[in-house]
């Protein structure tokens, strides 16, 4: 016998990075959202404690987005921006650049984040090329690191279940040890310990030579991972021995940037500057498909001036690149934190969401926690096998009126930024219940 749930699906749809076979035994399906809620088939809300995906910042259903995207699909609902473009793209890359420091004002539009990053590696390899030094053509990452799922990202990732089918694709990349250590197990804020980890840089420089390296890519607080903070010092560090060396430090924001940590980007909180920066998902707040790459103007620069001036300078881009929708979208979306102080709000929210995140310690199945800004990660004791509790745990958070993302045995947790102290009581109140529930 067909539940309802069964009978609104089909076998057609493959579902990404999900088990289909399990996924299609008990259906979990939202058929609305409106402010802090998804609705299910039965109309039951299910509280949205990370903001979609790290996307939908101001909440789900916001009349002025959907407006600004009707009026814009009657105006001019697709150019692609290749010989041609429109305003509304030139409009958006200024009011991105406003958010960014001074010099990082060179927008590349793309449609994700994963595209992003393979972007950013492009332009990096494009950059030294243009310069004469086509040598440097090794990224350095990190263990545990995640930036999509394009070849480009799969290479820089430090996540084995996202590398081991698709081992040997994309550009070469060495990876620095991640940043988690066992003295800095239940940390608040930025860990104290770990600054010394940034060089394993100068460890891979000395092995494959600084002349041979393009750029250093790092998340400043790894989120799909478990949410790791950089710890005290360990960005600067990095910045440091970049610049020592001529290699570029490309930041991946595409989770934490506009207003996770309470600026508009996370490296603005850690106050270091990007050479390159990433960013997706809260852009449109989650209401259309739009990532970008923001550029320091040297290397725009330097790009552009090598080539001749009717030949194309960079041979990359995507029929969707600063469709004219997205950019309503975000335009719209970067009003409403404007207007609104957004970030702001957020950092203000922080202080009783990180009081009770760290609350759940003392839990039985509860081996770590860590959290900064909006941002919390909580790792369970695994289960029969890694990954099982985690992936266990989001299906009851589910049934019990919560929507959370896992990745392995850790539970993510990255609320709306225009919640209330109100709507954080009812997220850990659901994920307090659970989780004390949980046999070990």
């Amino acid at each position: 016998m067909t539940t309802p749930q069964q009978e609104m699906i089909n076998d057609n749809f493959w579902i990404p990075f999900t088990p289909n076979r399990d996924f299609r035994q008990e259906p979990k399906l939202f058929v609305r959202a409106a402010g802090e809620y998804y609705y299910d088939a039965a109309d039951r809300p299910v509280l949205d404690g990370v903001s979609g995906l790290f996307a939908s910042a101001l909440g789900h259903g916001r009349q002025e987005i959907a407006d600004a995207v009707h009026r814009q699909m009657l105006t001019l609902d697709f150019t692609a921006s290749f010989y041609r473009s429109h305003p509304l793209a030139f409009t958006l890359a200024k009011k991105v650049s406003d958010l960014l420091p001074p010099g990082l004002d060179r927008i590349f539009f793309v449609s994700s984040g994963s595209e992003a990053v393979d972007t950013a590696l492009k332009i990096a390899l494009a950059y030294h090329r243009a310069r004469g030094q086509g040598s440097r053509r090794i990224f350095v990452s990190r263990e545990r690191a995640y930036h999509g799922v394009n070849f480009g990202g799969v290479a820089l990732s430090g996540l084995t279940n996202n590398r081991r089918d698709f081992a040997g694709g994309g550009p070469q990349v060495v990876h620095m040890r991640h940043t988690w250590l066992e003295e800095n197990r239940y940390s608040r804020g930025q860990p104290k310990y770990g600054a010394f980890l940034a060089d394993d840089l100068l460890r891979l420089i000395s092995l494959h030579g600084a002349e041979n390296i393009a750029a250093c890519v790092v998340e400043p607080i790894a989120g799909s991972t478990g949410v790791l903070a950089p710890p005290v010092g360990y960005l600067q560090r990095l910045r440091q021995i970049c610049d020592q060396h001529d290699i570029l430090l490309i930041l991946d924001e595409v989770i934490c940037g506009f207003g996770r940590t309470g600026k508009a980007f996370a490296s603005q909180t850690f106050q270091v500057r990007a050479d390159i920066v990433t960013l997706a998902k809260a852009l449109t707040n989650g209401t259309q498909p739009m990532g970008a790459v923001a550029v320091d103007r040297p290397i725009y620069d330097t790009i552009i001036n090598a080539a001749g001036e009717q030949d194309i300078e960079f041979f990359h881009g995507y029929t969707w690149s600063a469709h004219p929708v997205a950019c309503a979208a975000a335009l719209e979306t970067l009003a409403i934190y404007r207007r609104e102080r957004v970030f702001e709000a957020g950092e203000t929210l922080s202080e009783s969401f990180l009081q009770r995140l760290f609350a759940l310690q003392g839990l039985p199945v509860v081996t770590d926690i860590r959290g900064f800004g909006l941002l919390g990660g909580i790792e369970l004791a695994p289960g029969s096998k890694p990954g099982q509790r985690g992936y266990e745990v989001q299906k009851r958070l589910f049934d019990a009126g919560l929507h959370l993302k896992s990745t392995g045995d850790v539970v993510i947790v990255a609320p709306i930024l225009v919640g209330t102290p109100e709507y954080i009581d009812r997220l850990f109140d659901i994920l307090t219940r659970v989780l004390s529930t949980i046999p070990l």
